[in-house]
């Protein structure tokens, strides 16, 4: 007798394929305001292991407790978009397999990508200008301030090759997430599954184009502040990196190949892999 208490693979598969067809069907109003949601959602995750990591992450010593700290709260992120209800760019690459079991169209797929993408950004963008108004990043003295302009500067230094690599990793790790919590018949099955792979990802540094819609702005934003700016330089990041980073890196350097990996990981990876192994046989059936 199958366990009734979660899904199997090949159930998750078909649901999913449901799922993104459902997706697909919003009005182009809900997909934005969704989107918004679900930028707000893990823009919160991502201030809030900022905070309740930074003093850890300066110091070497303690870098990667400060990555596994941060790793236990940025789950609830997602855990919001999924239980709560929001549209998340990186999540919806699953809409593929929707595509693939020609359920849903190319084209409802496309405009669902962008415009939840569009969504995800005006949140994430959202949360990052409040953050930086409030003054919660004179915390310990303006090292939260130095901290989030360090974490946006490295984001926008990394090679494309290696943020498209750190990208895949990432979306692989959120959309499996994604796959358990479809999985789950019950509210703490849907958040189990959600904490242990976000925290892995988190706690390994890989990249998330929506996280980093609101971790690079919220630097750019900081930068501004005189106060944050020689916080910064104090805490090791140089006026060359600092010049670095900008609107202009943050698209080409980070949020490009970024996303482009996060499809990757999450399209093909999750979603065109699993649609093989467990749709493609019935698809032929029918």
């Amino acid at each position: 007798m199958e366990n009734k208490n979660f899904l199997s693979p090949k159930e998750i598969a078909e649901y999913t394929v449901e799922s993104g067809l459902k997706k697909t069907l919003l009005s182009p109003v809900k997909m934005i305001i969704l989107g918004i949601l679900a930028g707000v959602f893990i823009a919160f995750a991502s201030e809030g292991s900022n905070m309740a990591a930074f003093n850890l992450w300066a110091s070497p010593d303690t870098y990667g407790l400060g990555k596994v700290l941060a790793g236990a709260i940025f789950g609830t992120g997602l855990m919001l978009v999924v239980i709560a209800g929001g549209e998340l760019f990186t999540g919806n690459t699953l809409i593929i397999m929707s595509v693939l079991q020609r359920k849903a169209k190319f084209s409802g797929m496309m405009k669902n990508w962008s415009l939840v993408y569009i969504g995800n950004f005006i949140g994430s963008f959202f949360i990052a200008y409040m953050i930086v108004h409030s003054g919660q990043l004179n915390a310990s003295g303006a090292l939260l301030g130095a901290t989030t302009i360090k974490i946006a500067s490295y984001k926008v230094s990394l090679s494309f090759m290696e943020a498209f690599y750190l990208g895949i990793m990432c979306n692989w790790l959120v959309c499996l997430a994604v796959w358990m919590a479809y999985g789950a018949k019950d509210m703490i099955g849907k958040l189990m599954a959600i904490f242990f792979p976000i925290w892995l990802f988190i706690t390994s540094g890989f990249e998330h184009s929506v996280a980093n819609m609101y971790y690079i702005p919220a630097g750019i934003l900081a930068k501004a502040n005189p106060v944050y700016y020689e916080a910064a330089i104090n805490a090791g990041v140089s006026a060359e990196k600092m010049n670095a980073l900008n609107w202009g890196s943050f698209i080409t350097h980070n949020l490009i190949p970024v996303t482009i990996g996060n499809i990757v990981g999450g399209g093909v990876l999750v979603g065109m892999v699993y649609w093989f192994v467990y749709l493609t046989n019935k698809k032929k059936a029918m």
